[in-house]
């Protein structure tokens, strides 16, 4: 995407977000929006929102889709990878090269894993409030044609709105109302993962086909996508409501 085209629809996506931060929005549908954005306005193929947990190891909080080798690569940056760096260094590690050794020597188990996922490169940029970094927004790219300087400028914009949603704009200097916004975040996410897991297997079908029909019911239906979560794990909500996706071909279902 270049050019004017670029331009009209970057300006559509912050009329958008911004529409999206009143009192009470859903911050975790909202992070998965930016998530799309990304590959979107980037050309990258992947990405994904990493936060900081109290322990500050990193926990996977959005995805631009679902599918379990993807979901994995960020997993594993609890405690290695260009995110964690990122994370710890408030810098961007931008354009690494996943198929040279010397790139990525200090994360072997990511690369390699990077790598045999079909990824040869990946960026990481921190999701920051002025001294305050919080996250990471990691991209992934299937082929080796560099982010130039404006793509990583709108990469850090994207990250920055994504730090603004997280924290939502709200007592922003106070260090534990930040700290427990970033939980009820994460823990938010921990409810979907399972809920995930649950409805694909209910209607045996992928992960990413069972998040597609859950968070379509509730946003259709004006929920919160945790809301709806903790209802469905404490019983409270009869998923047959929830409109089965579509029966898939069989490399849908790999996950």
């Amino acid at each position: 995407m270049i050019g004017m085209a670029r331009e009209r629809r970057l300006a559509e996506i912050f009329v958008e977000v911004a529409d999206s931060l009143v009192e009470d929005f859903d911050v975790i549908d909202l992070l998965q929006r930016l998530s799309a954005r990304c590959v979107e306005l980037l050309d990258v193929s992947a990405a994904g929102i990493l936060l900081a947990d109290a322990h500050g190891e990193l926990q996977i909080i959005a995805a631009s889709d679902e599918h379990t080798r993807l979901l994995e690569l960020f997993a594993l940056q609890h405690d290695q990878g260009p995110c964690v760096e990122c994370y710890r260094t408030g810098t961007a590690r931008t354009n690494i090269d996943l198929t040279r050794p010397e790139a990525t020597a200090g994360w072997p188990r990511f690369a390699v894993r990077a790598h045999e996922t079909g990824y040869v490169s990946t960026h990481a940029i921190p999701l920051r409030l002025r001294n305050r970094v919080v996250g990471a927004l990691n991209l992934f790219q299937t082929t080796s044609l560099r982010l130039g300087d404006d793509d990583i400028a709108l990469a850090q914009a994207l990250a920055d709105v994504a730090t603004i949603a997280i924290l939502q704009q709200r007592t922003l200097e106070q260090s534990h109302v930040e700290n427990s916004q970033l939980e009820t975040a994460l823990t938010s996410r921990v409810l979907i993962e399972q809920v995930k897991g649950v409805l694909a297997e209910r209607w045996n079908t992928s992960v990413d086909d069972a998040f597609a029909a859950f968070r379509s019911y509730a946003r259709s239906h004006h929920l919160r996508l945790a809301d709806l979560a903790t209802r469905i794990i404490s019983g409270g909500f009869d998923t047959t409501e929830i409109p089965a996706p579509a029966p898939g071909r069989p490399e849908d279902r790999r996950g």
